[in-house]
């Protein structure tokens, strides 16, 4: 039986990154992948669906061409082109992580992974089974489409995000279930390709878990685009028989009936804790999410878990993060725990969305004395030259000390703008230093110095 320092199970932006730094603190390491190195995000998530995002700008920047004294004659889009050209970037990307298991001297085990009792891992790949030992073993199984019993998916009619990436031909009627960063992504791209969207959301608002303000900001901007939206609604039955798929929805006014070619069910995930062993073992699991302590100990020495499987923001730069955490750790480094509370936001609809820390409305609740700053997109040089004028950043403070509790934006590009944030509050920054701290003009990301000189009465541009 061949022994491994650590085995990782789960080759997503979790498993491979803690395999990674696993091999470059010594261990001997190996991974098991039952499917594409780079999981989920990689394959079918994170990367292509930015692939299909870029399509839909620049066909939207085609459409408006005649905005920037340009004249374009002729143009259309070619639905599998962009479809194609998404599997592409993902197929190299994929690529790109066996080139640096090769690197880092990382075996790959192909197939199914099972944990086994005595620190030791099945691996399954067609009739055959493999174990192996290992000191260490980490899961980073993840996470896929969660199904509610309302909303079956068959994977035709009714779909979860993986079909709505490589669907044979672009509906006319797209129906999304759920607005977090999921639905919103696809309702933009097929919005911007020309279907007809309706958004479906449970709660008060779409994209809920951001500051009140920036949802207002992305409702306002999406019925402009004509996409419809329905808050406070369920979608109570589906009804996939004959052509298309009726949707029975429930909200305030009553109940109605939607149509469409299909339904996206965006409303969350599901972990993939099914058959790996968890229950023989004798691992302990909470509300589908396996328990870990702050460096993702489970319950049993010599068992850990990352990523999705466990209670943190289900996020890839998180699955990241506790990885190489978890991998120090065993290496005997001194680290600190993982800051939650300073894990950014992305959703890379068009306006994007980005925030970290607390939003306004929690801000209050927890009582804090607050100074809020807000500068519109609408007053930047940079933006209006590049005719993107919707959104605006928005900073929050403690008006005690100083301390940035949140930021949050919306408006083009500003998903590569929040790390300033992530990183200002890390380092325990005050407002002012924001403030001094010379930002380059004409930049998008010089709105945050002008929110911030906002929040502290001393704004120059508004």
């Amino acid at each position: 039986m061949t022994a491994y320092d650590i085995i990782v199970l789960g080759s997503g932006p979790g498993g491979y990154v803690t395999a990674i730094r696993a091999s470059q603190l010594g261990f001997k390491t190996a991974i098991v992948e039952k499917e594409s190195l780079g999981g989920v995000c990689l394959n079918w998530g994170c990367i292509p669906t930015k692939a299909l995002l870029k399509s839909a700008q620049v066909f939207e920047y085609l459409k408006h061409a005649g905005d920037y004294g340009l004249t374009v004659k002729e143009y259309d889009k070619d639905f599998d082109a962009v479809v194609n050209r998404s599997r592409n970037v993902a197929g190299g990307m994929s690529k790109g992580v066996q080139f640096l298991m090769k690197k880092n001297k990382i075996d790959v085990l192909d197939g199914f992974g099972k944990i086994l009792a005595g620190k030791k891992v099945a691996v399954t790949q067609g009739k055959k089974t493999e174990e192996y030992q290992a000191q260490h073993i980490i899961i980073a199984t993840g996470a896929r489409s969660r199904e509610l019993p309302s909303l079956p998916q068959d994977g035709k009619k009714v779909i979860g995000y993986r079909e709505a990436m490589t669907l044979p031909k672009q509906p006319k009627k797209l129906i999304v279930v759920g607005s977090g960063a999921i639905g919103i992504e696809f309702a933009y791209f097929y919005n911007a390709m020309g279907t007809e969207v309706t958004i479906v959301e449970y709660l008060d608002r779409i994209v809920p878990v951001e500051d009140e303000e920036v949802s207002k900001q992305l409702e306002r901007s999406f019925k402009k685009s004509g996409i419809k939206i329905l808050t406070h609604a369920e979608v109570t039955g589906v009804d996939t028989k004959g052509k298309g798929v009726k949707a029975t929805v429930k909200t305030s006014k009553g109940e109605e009936v939607l149509h469409a070619d299909i339904v996206l069910s965006a409303v969350g995930i599901k972990t993939n804790i099914e058959n790996i062993g968890l229950e023989e073992v004798g691992i302990v699991v909470d509300r589908d999410k396996i328990l870990v302590n702050d460096f993702y100990q489970t319950n049993l020495p010599g068992y850990y878990a990352i990523g999705d499987v466990t209670q943190g923001q289900a996020l890839a730069h998180v699955a990241s993060a506790e990885g190489i955490l978890c991998v120090e750790k065993i290496a005997g480094h001194h680290v600190e725990p993982l800051d939650y509370g300073n894990v950014p936001g992305c959703t890379y609809c068009s306006p994007e969305i980005a925030s970290v820390g607390l939003t306004e409305a929690q801000a209050k609740e927890k009582g804090f004395d607050i100074k809020v700053g807000k500068f519109p997109f609408s007053a930047s040089g940079k933006a209006q030259a590049g005719g993107n004028s919707e959104g605006f950043v928005k900073v929050i403070f403690d008006a005690k000390y100083g301390e940035w509790l949140g930021c949050h934006m919306i408006g083009t590009g500003v998903t590569d703008m929040i790390a300033e944030a992530v990183l200002g509050r890390k380092l325990e920054t005050t407002g002012h230093e924001v403030l001094k701290a010379v930002h380059p003009h004409p930049t998008m990301s010089e709105a945050v110095m002008e929110a911030v000189a906002d929040a502290y009465d001393e704004v120059i541009h508004l």
